[in-house]
């Protein structure tokens, strides 16, 4: 698990976590027992808080799951989640996990930050669960591509026109 951000502007001279218009999410992935990507979350979240990482933790992770994070001081609020916390705090002289602890989580960031940047003139901050949402989605289905038409056939037969205005209030929240 770790902290990312989108956007933000670039002349204001603040750079990093403190930069002016940043949107914060949150980054984590599910790995196998050797250490392969199975499953992957990316969710906006309103900022890097201990109550924000709480309910964050209580609505997508399971109890007792065992939490790798950096030495951000909200993780630690997954486990009143009733998860296992366990922060790796390491660098080496060239800033690079030495450990491989989080090469996949940074990897993920990496493809999804250059993706959005490939294909989207500007992603709005107020979109930006959906387009986090997409990757997600292919990623996590990437091994069942032979049912991803009939998974989409059965949602679309089952789901009710949305009017744009409805749509809209979902995102009114942000």
């Amino acid at each position: 698990m770790d902290d990312a951000y989108w956007g933000g502007k670039k002349n204001d001279g603040i750079r990093g976590r403190g930069a002016t218009g940043k949107t914060p999410f949150v980054a984590s992935i599910s790995l196998t027992d050797k250490g392969h990507p199975v499953k992957m979350r990316l969710s906006r979240v309103t900022g890097f808080t201990k109550q924000e990482l709480k309910a964050w933790a209580k609505k997508h992770l399971s109890p007792k799951t065992l939490v790798v994070s950096d030495g951000l001081n909200c993780f630690p609020a997954v486990k009143k989640a009733d998860c296992k916390h366990e922060p790796i705090i390491s660098r080496t002289d060239n800033g690079y996990d030495e450990y491989g602890v989080f090469k996949w989580v940074n990897v993920m960031i990496g493809n999804v930050k250059n993706a959005l940047h490939g294909t989207y003139h500007h992603v709005s901050p107020r979109h930006l669960p959906r387009y986090l949402a997409k990757f997600c989605y292919r990623f996590n289905r990437r091994f069942d591509l032979h049912t991803m038409v009939d998974r989409l056939a059965y949602v679309a037969m089952r789901t009710p026109p949305m009017p744009q205005r409805l749509l809209k209030l979902a995102e009114v929240r942000w």
